[in-house]
């Protein structure tokens, strides 16, 4: 269905990758994955047609429909929310513009009347009379009521607009869908949604994705781009994983035997090629060199940060205790009435739907925010560290990332503050970039410093892992579940909380959920919690 073919690309003296060869087949679904910075964005681009490649070229099979995830918040503002999911079958709704036309005209030529006439035949080919509700569906399983399909795409805030643009390429059930990060944004439910979705949808996809359960239950291949180039595997994440694990720690153990085969018979050359009688020998074993390959091992461009959290104090038996707390904007009420206590040693995962509350809660936890009624008391030896949601918004443009950094504690010393910033992939030369060109990944990892350097005995995270490529995710992830303290933490990445998490917390419209054990356990017992 799409053939790359001697495909690269490079900037300059950089190669991101080099010819590429590959196949991707009916009803496949591929996994593109790497580190930030590999070029699987560039990749992708070049699948879509939106960027052209140094060498090389794409052919995708003629006739078949392509669905891409376009994230431009802003072509839409004038469209409905409905109207903008149709909009993702061109033909269809043209179909139905023209059809509206046509019915709209106080008196029909007999030409008008063919017209409408093939008209109507193409829109039933198109499924057209059940499309508006197909698109409705799409809508409410990515979490949109019916109350906002009606409305216009400019009243609707950014992660909700995304997920219109993502129903919007899931309409037309293309052939081909090549989605770049489609679980951004999506809550856990939304998530399970989406991808019981894509499972029953029987075209080929091409995912770029960060949340490891995502792809392991999705993906039927892994497209890896590293060490500048891009392979296939066939398998899910973890069988990635443990193929390509193997196969470098076999060609690296086939590299070092060679090596010590080529000294050996360097050595032997050495000492006898000038004796007559075993010069014939000595270029035998030098014709053997000759014929032993040595594999170039190339570096790889994936690197994880090492995280380990610290306390700088003991933390006792309380944590926090939230009584009653309340909060509301104008008519809506977020927060009702919550009470709970959390004490030391637990790793609460604050679970919810989009808008339920939880960064609200969070807030209020930790000062940034007022409640309209109860109380928030910490207990006396608590010392929190906040890694907030928008932190582009809370690191400021006009500083550097080590003086940014070294701003928490101004009686740090330079290597301490190196070291901290080292440990989370920042060179050498980084450390003196300006804040305001960082990117996502690299305003996390910093965000992630600042809390190794506070070396807080309580650790409050809310969606720390946007952002973060998958090694760095599951370096958050062991750093978390072995640290000492408490951890208070919103998360959509399912294996960062089934991973850490020891007690589950959900906000619904009815209240808390509150239990304690492993997530996957909770998932086994939340619908009979939920009628509790």
């Amino acid at each position: 269905m799409i053939r790359v073919s001697n495909v690269s690309v490079s900037f300059g003296s950089r190669i991101l990758f080099e010819d590429v060869n590959l196949s991707f087949d009916a009803g496949n679904r591929y996994g593109l994955i790497g580190a930030n910075g590999s070029g699987k964005s560039t990749f992708m681009k070049i699948l879509v047609g939106d960027f052209e490649p140094s060498t090389g070229s794409v052919t995708i099979a003629p006739g078949l429909r392509v669905g891409v995830l376009r994230q431009d918040h802003y072509q839409y503002d004038q469209f409905t929310v409905l109207d903008t999911v149709l909009m993702g079958y061109q033909e269809l709704w043209s179909v139905m513009q023209e059809r509206e036309r046509m019915y709209a005209l106080p008196e029909m030529t007999d030409e008008e009347g063919m017209r409408i006439g093939e008209l109507e035949s193409a829109f039933a080919d198109m499924d057209g009379y059940s499309a508006e509700y197909f698109a409705a569906e799409l809508l409410e399983g990515l979490g949109i009521p019916v109350e906002k399909h009606s409305v216009l795409m400019s009243s609707m805030i950014g992660g909700f607009k995304l997920r219109v643009l993502l129903a919007q390429v899931l309409f037309s059930r293309p052939d081909i869908l090549l989605l770049d990060e489609p679980t951004n944004h999506l809550d856990l439910d939304t998530i399970r949604w989406l991808e019981n979705f894509l499972l029953a949808h029987k075209g080929t996809m091409v995912i770029i994705s960060h949340d490891r359960h995502f792809l392991n239950t999705v993906c039927t291949h892994m497209v890896d781009v590293d060490y500048k180039q891009i392979s296939m595997f066939s398998g899910n994440y973890d069988y990635f994983v443990a193929a390509s694990t193997l196969a470098r720690e076999q060609l690296l153990a086939e590299n070092a035997r060679n090596l010590e085969k080529v000294a050996e018979l360097r050595e032997f050359v050495a000492r006898f090629s000038a004796n007559k009688s075993k010069a014939k020998q000595a270029t035998s074993r030098q014709k053997q060199i000759e014929k032993i390959e040595i594999q170039e091992i190339r570096p790889s461009s994936r690197v994880s940060p090492y995280i380990k959290f610290t306390s700088k104090q003991p933390l006792g038996k309380q944590v926090v205790a939230l009584d009653q707390v309340s909060k509301s904007f104008g008519n809506l009420h977020v927060l009702k009435g919550v009470k709970l206590e959390i004490a030391n040693g637990e790793k609460v995962a604050l679970l919810g739907v989009n808008g339920i509350g939880k960064t609200t809660l969070l807030n209020i936890m930790m000062g940034e925010l007022l409640p309209d009624a109860g109380t928030v008391t910490w207990g006396k030896s608590a010392q929190p560290t906040y890694f907030t949601q928008d932190h582009h918004e809370t690191i400021p443009k006009d500083t550097t990332v080590y003086e940014w950094l070294r701003s928490f504690d101004e009686q740090a010393d330079q290597q301490t503050i190196r070291s901290i910033l080292g440990r989370m992939l920042f060179s050498k030369d980084e450390v003196h970039k300006s804040t305001e060109v960082l990117s996502g990944g690299e305003t996390a990892r910093l965000m992630l410093a600042k809390m190794l350097l506070l070396e807080g005995n309580v650790l409050v995270l809310d969606e720390p892992t946007n952002h973060l490529d998958l090694e760095s995710i599951d370096a958050l992830a062991k750093a978390l579940a072995e640290f000492s303290g408490a951890v208070i933490f919103v998360s959509h990445a399912r294996q960062l909380v089934a991973d850490v998490a020891t007690r589950i917390i959900e906000l619904t419209p009815k209240g808390l959920i509150d239990f304690t054990g492993p997530y996957d356990e909770y998932l086994t017992k939340r619908d009979v919690l939920l009628q509790a």
